[in-house]
């Protein structure tokens, strides 16, 4: 899981155009939205959607579950690990 959480930081990091942010600035564990962590917004969030249909054809098909999905790159990659097909 770890090179699955690596490759997704690099992947937020490419697909959000965060250029002055690398993948040893994210901590896997850490929010990624609000004041704390990323500080991403729900722009971002439409972003991570379309990045995890894009690399992993997954669909989230509770938007209710979004928030929790999101919450850090752990999150994301145990949604990826939950839900690959």
């Amino acid at each position: 899981m770890d090179n699955l959480v690596e490759q997704l930081k690099q992947q937020i990091i490419d697909e959000l155009n965060l250029e002055e942010t690398t993948p040893a600035d994210i901590d896997p564990a850490a929010p990624l939205f609000g004041d704390k962590g990323l500080g991403l917004d729900s722009i971002d969030a439409l972003e991570i959607t379309m990045l995890l249909e894009k690399y992993y054809n997954i669909k989230i098909s509770d938007p209710k579950q979004a928030k929790e999905i999101y919450a850090s790159v752990n999150s994301i990659a145990e949604f990826i690990k939950a839900n690959k097909n």
